[in-house]
C-alpha cells in the first residue's frame, strides 16, 4: 500500500500531466498556431518593427484615447511579468532539465512568438470590452467575447479560471527566499534548522515581507502598476545585461564553443538528455512561453489597458516583447552559464536562479552575486507586480469588481506560499495551468485572424501612402 500511495504522489502527479501537456499537445498549438500566423502574415508585420519603435517612443500617443497607460507603460507592464525569473532561473532549468539545446528553441519559439503576439495583442484593442465599472478592458476573455459572441463565453472563462492560478507569482517568490537563503542565511548559519537549512518560519517570514512590499504597489492598480514598471523594467534590464556582457567578455574564448554547442544539441540532445531530441525541444518551447509568455494571453491584458484607438499599432509594439525578452536577455543568462562551464561543475547540485549565481560569481569573482542579487531583487519584485494585474483582471471577469481585495488577498498569500515549497512543485504546477491558458487565446486568435489581417492591411497602405 505504501509503494501504490507512492506512485501517485501529487508531485508525481503534477510532473507527468505536465510532461504531458508540453508535449504534443502545446507544442503543436504553440509552435503550429505561431507558424501559421508567421506565414499567413506574410512576415509584413516584421518589416514594420522600426515604426513599432516609433511608436514605443511616444510618436502617436494620444492622451485623449480609450485605454488607461501609453504605449511604452503597457510595454513594460507586460516586461515586467516576462522579464523576471524565467530569464534567470528558467534558462538554467531549461540547460539543466533539456540541455544547452533547449535554448536553440527558444528562440525558435520567440521569433513565431512575436508574430502571434502581433495578433493577440491587435485582437486586444480591436476587441476591447468594459468590466463592471465600465472601464475599458482588453485580454483574451474580452476579444473571444466581443469578437466571437456570447455563446463563446465559457472559453473565456475558462481562460481566466485558468489564468487565476497560471500568473500566481510561485517562481520568483520561491527563487528569491532560495538566494537569499544561500547567500547569506545558510554561509553564516543564521536562522537553520537541524539539517542546516532555511527554517520554513524563516522562509515563511521573507514571503511575507515580499508581500507586504507587492501590496503597497499593486493595490494602486494598473496606473500605479505601469508607472512603477516604465522606470524599473529599463533599469534592470540594462544592469542585468551590462553585468552579463562583461561576464562574456571575461570568457570570451569559451563563447564561440557556447553556441556551437547550442546549436549542436539543438538536433542532437546528446548534452543531457541522452540523445532525446524530444525533451530538448519539449523543454525549450516550455521554458520559451514562460518567459516570453506568447500565446499565453497574458501580454494581451497588459497591450489591452494601452491608450490607442489603432490595434496595429499595439500588436507592433507587443512585439518587441519575445525579442528582448527571449532573444536578448534569456540567451545572454544562457550563454553566461555555458561559458563558464558552472552548468557542468554544479548543474546537478543546484537549481534555477543558483546556477545562474554560479556563473555570476565565476565570471565577476567577489561582486557577481551581489551583483546577481540586485537583478533578482529588481526580475522578482517587478514579475510579482506584473502578474498581480493579470490575476485581477481574470478574477474580476469571474466574479465582479468587488472581488478585487480578495484576489489581491489571495494573490499575496500566494507568494508567501510558494517561499517554503519546492521548485519542482512549483514549475510543474505553474506549467499545466499556464499551459492550459494558451489553448482558449490561440484557438480563438486563429478564427479571428482573417479580421486582423484586414485592419493591418489597411493600415499597413495607409502608413505607406503616408510616408
Amino acid at each position: 500500500m505504501e509503494q501504490l500511495s507512492d506512485s501517485f504522489s501529487l508531485p508525481q502527479l503534477l510532473e507527468s500531466i505536465a510532461g504531458w501537456l508540453w508535449g504534443i499537445p502545446l507544442l503543436f498549438l504553440l509552435i503550429g498556431g505561431g507558424l501559421f500566423f508567421t506565414f499567413y502574415s506574410g512576415f509584413t508585420p516584421f518589416l514594420y518593427l522600426r515604426h513599432g519603435i516609433q511608436i514605443l517612443q511616444g510618436k502617436y500617443n494620444n492622451p485623449n484615447d480609450p485605454g488607461e497607460i501609453n504605449h511604452f507603460q503597457a510595454l513594460c507592464s507586460a516586461l515586467s511579468a516576462t522579464v523576471g525569473m524565467g530569464n534567470i532561473a528558467g534558462v538554467a532549468v531549461a540547460i539543466t532539465t533539456g540541455g544547452p539545446g533547449a535554448l536553440f528553441w527558444m528562440w525558435v519559439c520567440a521569433v513565431v512568438g512575436m508574430a502571434t503576439k502581433f495578433f493577440t495583442c491587435s485582437l486586444a484593442v480591436m476587441y476591447r470590452g468594459k468590466d463592471h465599472n465600465g472601464q475599458v478592458q482588453g485580454g483574451p476573455m474580452y476579444f473571444i467575447v466581443e469578437g466571437l459572441g456570447k455563446r463563446w463565453k465559457p472559453l473565456a472563462m475558462a481562460f481566466c479560471f485558468f489564468g487565476m492560478f497560471g500568473c500566481l507569482p510561485l517562481v520568483q517568490s520561491n527563487q528569491l527566499t532560495a538566494i537569499v537563503g544561500n547567500m547569506f542565511l545558510i554561509p553564516n548559519e543564521w536562522l537553520l534548522d537541524e539539517s542546516k537549512a532555511v527554517t520554513l518560519g524563516t522562509k515563511a517570514f521573507f514571503g511575507l515581507f515580499m508581500a507586504i512590499c507587492v501590496g503597497s504597489v499593486v493595490l494602486g492598480g494598473i496606473t500605479r502598476i505601469g508607472k512603477v514598471t516604465s522606470r524599473l523594467v529599463p533599469f534592470m534590464v540594462l544592469l542585468y545585461a551590462s553585468c552579463a556582457i562583461l561576464i562574456l567578455i571575461t570568457q570570451i574564448r569559451n563563447v564561440p564553443a557556447a553556441v556551437g554547442l547550442i546549436l549542436n544539441d539543438a538536433f542532437t540532445g546528446n548534452a543531457v538528455t541522452g540523445g532525446v531530441l524530444g525533451t530538448v525541444i519539449s523543454t525549450g518551447v516550455r521554458r520559451a512561453a514562460f518567459s516570453n509568455e506568447a500565446g499565453m494571453g497574458t501580454e494581451a491584458m497588459a497591450h489591452g489597458a494601452a491608450k490607442t484607438k489603432e490595434p496595429i499599432r499595439e500588436g507592433l509594439v507587443a512585439m518587441l516583447g519575445p525579442m528582448i525578452d527571449t532573444l536578448i536577455v534569456c540567451t545572454i543568462t544562457g550563454l553566461i552559464i555555458l561559458s563558464t562551464g558552472v552548468w557542468k561543475e554544479v548543474g546537478g547540485n543546484a537549481d534555477g536562479v543558483l546556477l545562474t549565481a554560479s556563473a555570476f560569481s565565476k565570471g565577476i569573482p567577489l561582486a557577481g552575486d551581489y551583483l546577481l542579487l540586485i537583478c533578482v531583487l529588481c526580475f522578482s519584485f517587478s514579475s510579482m507586480i506584473g502578474f498581480s494585474y493579470y490575476v485581477t483582471k481574470c478574477g474580476m471577469f469571474l466574479f465582479g469588481h468587488t472581488a478585487r481585495i480578495p484576489l489581491i488577498t489571495f494573490y499575496l498569500i500566494a507568494i508567501v506560499i510558494s517561499a517554503v515549497v519546492k521548485l519542482d512543485d512549483v514549475i510543474n504546477f505553474l506549467d499545466i495551468m499556464f499551459g492550459l491558458m494558451a489553448v482558449p487565446t490561440i484557438l480563438s486568435t486563429l478564427i479571428l485572424s482573417p479580421r486582423v489581417m484586414a485592419k493591418a492591411r489597411e493600415y499597413f497602405s495607409a502608413l505607406d501612402q503616408a510616408q
